[in-house]
């Protein structure tokens, strides 16, 4: 027996799972849609923890998905928040190069972002930098004018207003436990109701591959949490950092590194760095769950990775566990700062898959099982481009489930 009937679920209630839902109820007015989200409100991982950039796409690899989705999402992102009232500023970015060697990777920043259609684009000097940001310590850099920031987790909320506004229905503190593929339905068991529906989303995040499991289903990939923590500029010394201020990125290396972001607030971000956490959801170094910690050290995957990468690994949680490691790693790009300038800010989870043969997905990965789609894989861009993956993901149903 079921509670409700429907013809649409989503499962997760992040920036993702809630541009889906605004997609379906916007093209498909007539399907009875709802979502399913565990925690008490909307946007509470992910969505309401990362740095509130609206990235260009300058970074990624021309002609992926991830390209072409970053740099048309990011348009979408602040019309939308233009539309809706939001804040949101498009203050620009400078990627700065600390080192003669770095200089070859900046040009092909700017070579990969012009691929990608980024427009105003310019290496400048170390003099033009001092212009845009006088404290920044750099010999050149890349200026990306499109570069802008927000604040996701009031994004979040007026996806749902939007939602509920066209129809949808959104399910708070109800915990996907069960799945069950029948013959033409979908049955859904929660810690609440149990529902049946023609079309399951998985749009879980830190938890959608156990859902893919849940339904049968076996995917290639673990998701492995790696926690990002965040130190604030005291009020005193924010002035030293008018926009964002980012490194060149090491390509060997599987994150960005640590740089500066002005929030639309008005503080000062200085981080992330990038360390395994303990738990799925492990905001802090103390949070811990034997399960998901035995779940990845028993997938191959994460020891293929760890042997790759352990030595970038120990750099990581060295500045995890020493602020005066925190801070000598941001004076490469800000030399004026001083470790009392830091403040400790938040924290949040990257939900990052890993295929067994130990390589970072690196982008998006929706994988289709019957009258269900797992979207196993929306690594960053996926705020800045929520609109626009929320309606390639749509499409994906309807190609592969036939929602129609």
């Amino acid at each position: 027996m079921t509670d409700s009937r429907y013809n649409v679920l989503i499962v997760g209630g992040g920036i993702v799972g809630l541009a889906v839902g605004l997609e379906i109820t916007q093209r498909f007015p007539r399907l009875r849609l709802a979502l399913l989200e565990k925690e008490g409100r909307v946007g509470q991982h992910q969505s309401g923890h990362n740095s509130g950039v609206i990235h260009s796409g300058v970074y990624y690899k021309p002609g992926s998905l991830k390209a072409r989705l970053c740099v048309e999402g990011a348009q979408a992102m602040v019309e939308f928040c233009r539309e809706h009232g939001l804040p949101h500023q498009v203050c620009g970015k400078v990627i700065v190069a600390t080192r003669e060697e770095e200089f070859s990777r900046l040009e092909e920043l700017q070579r990969r972002g012009e691929m990608n259609g980024l427009t105003g684009l310019r290496l400048i000097s170390a003099d033009e930098l001092r212009e845009i940001e006088p404290h920044a310590g750099g010999l050149r850099a890349l200026v990306v004018p499109s570069t802008g920031i927000t604040d996701y987790a009031a994004v979040c909320e007026k996806y749902a207003e939007l939602i509920r506004a066209q129809g949808g229905t959104i399910l708070t503190s109800t915990a996907v436990i069960g799945l069950q593929d029948l013959a033409g339905e979908v049955l859904v068991k929660t810690n609440g109701p149990v529902f049946s529906t023609t079309y399951l989303i998985n749009c879980a995040g830190l938890f959608s591959d156990r859902i893919a499991r849940m339904a049968g289903g076996t995917p290639e990939v673990m998701i492995v949490p790696f926690r990002g923590e965040y130190y604030h500029l005291i009020p005193q010394r924010s002035a030293l950092v008018r926009g964002l201020i980012y490194p060149v990125p090491d390509p060997q290396l599987p994150f960005l590194g640590v740089h500066f972001t002005r929030r639309v607030n008005g503080t000062v971000d200085a981080g992330p760095n990038a360390v395994f956490a303990f738990r799925r959801e492990g905001y802090r170094r103390t949070d811990f769950s034997l399960g998901d910690l035995s779940s990845s050290f028993a997938f191959p995957g994460f020891w293929r990775m760890a042997a790759q990468h352990w030595r970038s690994g120990l750099d990581e949680f060295r500045r995890s566990f020493s602020k005066s490691a925190f801070a000598h790693a941001l004076q490469r790009l800000l030399p004026e700062l001083r470790e009392e300038d830091l403040i400790p800010g938040g924290s949040g989870v990257r939900a990052q898959a890993l295929r067994r043969d130990g390589t970072l997905v690196d982008d998006f990965e929706f994988v289709p099982s019957g009258k269900m789609l797992h979207v196993l894989n929306v690594p960053s861009p996926a705020a800045t481009a929520s609109l626009v993956i929320g309606r390639a993901i749509v499409r994906t149903a309807e190609e592969s489930l036939g929602l129609h």
